[in-house]
């Protein structure tokens, strides 16, 4: 570990560090544009000039390996000299926009430029204009103000995986473009706005909307995958302006999808505000006490064993717990979460069995991976980032079983159906050795493994090659399953499956559409289609007009999860505290509230009059909810137990998310997710040829 002297100051750091990570470590600011902590070294900026003792000129620290012995001084007046020149050479063509500009009160090049700027300039040459970029419907551009720093290059190559973007021409002419004029359309590509150091790269949809300064900011968890990504909702007035990164180096880092930064605007359209009862075939609107006098009438007529319950992908643990515990006390026992279809059940293996077992941290420490029936590219956007970052600086080798499709790495196709796993049991496929070889071997199951009657035998067989290859151990549980629904892993936890192993959502749908169910309550299940809710009576309990709303004889407007306090469990079993930013439109109300006051009409009514009171009696049915924030390694002594018990069919495996940009009522109502959809089929076409 070298020493280094840095403005007097003697400090010890690790080996490979950096004279500006060394700095940092000696709580010393040092300016940067292109520098950035999570992409590789540029140095194209040199606004990190530092003065080295012994060197003829000042040294880009960014680029520049501590080294025992050096002696830095950051605040001589060679190095302040240098920086304003730097900063004068930024500024000879940035236009003077700012008034204009929506990074304007974020812009870093702003805050440096008063910092370690001039306040004049020598150059009274005309400045150089740029022609636009359409990188699509979610950034917008301003190229003028480029400073070419290649963050964004950078980002979309080395963290989303993809090249999109590059730089053309020298010295003046020198442009960021995207190949062949095409949209930036990777499911990240908003995170190079957080990164542009200047406005050059801005949100299309937040133009000209709001200053940041009028915001009001909170922090809470995403909900539009199950990674559980942290974010910051901003908001003025009651209205949601915008949605931003939190950096949570064990979840998300500091990224997240476009559709958790984008999906704002559809919070605002399509909005419940006040309940209603279908009457003579049409929604009326009508007080909550009608709508709960209407339920009750309909339930005191219906058996409970005719009774069915589906509970939605966006819910809150709370609002779970307090709607199995109403459809206990009715005595309904057709309770179902898995919505994609899947036939997991928790007792299989207890919780190992269904959550991210090694962390999203522990893809880095894999050094072989097996993804099974799963597309983490669209179905867990941010942690797939993860398995990029290993695949660049750890080679991790990456294998796939199921529809062939492109992942954001290289990635060898073993079979396209879940036979192909007796293949790797029995060492027929060079893949196999690899696992075997590994140190730290891995296996990612998406839910689409799942979807078939074969379920329990590909559980099983999966289960058994864990342990062949030796995924499964007291030190490294290698074996995760890939939820892509922020509710799974809480219903799952809170036991919402049906005790009837061969009833799943699919078969409660078909009873529905046969008549053969008296009621079905929906909890923001909206994941179906119209028809299968023909011939029961619908309570529906919802944000949205989706399609359980279309359907439902009864509506019971619920709050989005901006608008209410709610815990929400990742795909790790990481229990993460959602915090309200803003309040719900008109009677809206939260849903763990509804269902108090619903239980009351119904004449079972629920043990808590406040959310402090819910949360106490759900801590003691699952104790690991009040683990805020928290990891505990789940009980893996069930793997070793497992035995292969069925056959498995030839079925191709394929992922369970067919609809990126549509898979959730919010996502739905979002005029923004339209027009990325369309920007995508757009691209598809232009690749291949097939516009006409």
């Amino acid at each position: 570990m070298p020493k280094l002297t840095i403005d007097g100051k003697e400090i010890e750091v690790a080996d490979g560090l950096t004279i500006l990570q060394a700095c940092e470590e000696a709580d010393v600011e040092i300016p940067r544009f292109c520098y950035h902590e999570r992409l590789s070294i540029a140095g194209n900026c040199r606004m990190c000039l530092v003065e080295m003792e012994r060197a003829p000129k000042p040294v880009a620290s960014c680029a520049m390996p501590a080294g025992e012995g050096m002696v830095i001084k950051t605040n001589t007046p060679l190095v302040k000299k240098a920086r304003e020149g730097v900063m004068e050479f930024m500024l000879i063509n940035h236009p003077l926009d700012c008034p204009i500009c929506d990074q304007g009160g974020e812009c870093d090049l702003q805050d440096q430029s008063m910092a370690y700027g001039l306040d004049g300039t020598r150059y009274t040459e005309s400045k150089r204009a740029m022609a636009e970029q359409n990188l699509g419907p979610l950034i917008k551009t301003e190229m003028t103000r480029c400073i070419s720093c290649t963050r964004c290059v950078r980002f979309t190559t080395e963290v989303a995986g993809v090249h999109e973007l590059g730089q053309t021409g020298r010295g003046e002419d020198a442009v960021i473009v995207s190949y062949l004029g095409a949209v930036v359309d990777n499911e990240m590509s908003g995170n190079i706005i957080d990164l542009c150091p200047v406005g050059a790269l801005t949100s299309r949809p937040y133009e000209f909307n709001a200053r940041p300064w009028e915001l009001r900011k909170t922090q809470t968890v995403d909900v539009m995958d199950a990674v559980g990504s942290n974010i910051r909702v901003d908001v003025r007035g009651r209205e949601v302006m915008r949605v931003m990164p939190i950096n949570n180096d064990d979840v998300n880092e500091e990224w997240i999808s476009d559709k958790t930064r984008f999906i704002w605007d559809g919070l605002k359209t399509r909005r419940l505000d006040t309940p209603y009862i279908r009457a003579n075939g049409s929604l009326k609107p009508a007080s909550w006490s009608e709508a709960f006098e209407a339920i009750a009438a309909q339930v005191k007529k219906s058996d409970a064993a005719k009774m069915a319950a589906l509970v939605g992908d966006l819910n809150g643990a709370e609002e779970i717990f307090a709607f199995k515990t109403l459809m206990d006390s009715l005595g309904v026992e057709n309770i179902d979460c898995r919505n994609e279809g899947s036939n997991v059940r928790p007792e299989w293996a207890g919780r190992a069995g269904y959550i991210f077992n090694s962390s999203i941290n522990g893809i880095e420490d894999a050094d072989a991976l097996l993804i099974i029936g799963s597309n983490p590219r669209l179905e867990a956007t941010v942690l797939n980032s993860r398995i990029v970052k290993a695949v660049n600086h750890n080679e991790l080798a990456v294998a796939y079983i199921g529809e062939q499709t492109h992942y954001t790495y290289p990635a060898q196709h073993i079979g396209n159906g879940a036979e192909s796993l007796n293949e790797l049991l029995k060492g027929k496929h060079s893949f196999a050795k690899t696992l075997k070889d590994a140190k730290n071997p891995m296996i990612i199951v998406g839910q689409g493994a799942f979807i078939g009657d074969d379920a329990k035998a590909i559980f099983e067989t999966i289960a058994t090659l864990a342990n062949d290859i030796g995924a499964i151990s007291d030190e490294w549980n290698g074996l995760n399953f890939l939820q892509t629904a922020a509710s799974r892993v809480a219903a799952l936890d809170l036991g919402c499956v049906p005790k009837d192993k061969k009833i799943n959502v699919a078969s409660i749908l078909a009873k529905s559409k046969a008549g053969e169910l008296d009621m079905l309550f929906l909890l923001g299940a909206d994941e179906m289609k119209l028809c299968d809710l023909d011939n029961s009576f619908i309570v529906y309990m919802g944000s949205h007009g989706d399609v359980g709303a279309n359907s439902a004889d009864v509506i019971l407007p619920s709050a989005a999860y901006t608008e209410k306090n709610a815990t929400y469990v990742n795909l790790e079993g990481r229990a993460q505290q959602g915090i309200k930013a803003t309040f719900a439109p008109g009677d809206a109300k939260e849903d763990w509230a509804i269902l108090r006051a619903l239980s009351t009409h119904l004449g079972q009514q629920l043990p808590f009059d406040n959310l402090d009171e819910l949360r106490i009696k759900m801590y003691q049915e699952a104790p690991q909810l009040a683990n805020i924030g928290s990891l505990d390694a789940a009980d893996i002594s069930a793997f070793a137990k497992i035995k292969i018990s069925g056959d498995i069919s030839s079925t191709p495996l394929v992922s369970t998310i067919t609809d990126y940009y549509h898979t959730n009522p919010i996502a739905r109502a979002s005029k923004i997710m339209d027009d990325c959809k369309a920007a995508k089929v757009i691209a598809k076409s232009e690749a291949t040829g097939t516009n006409g």
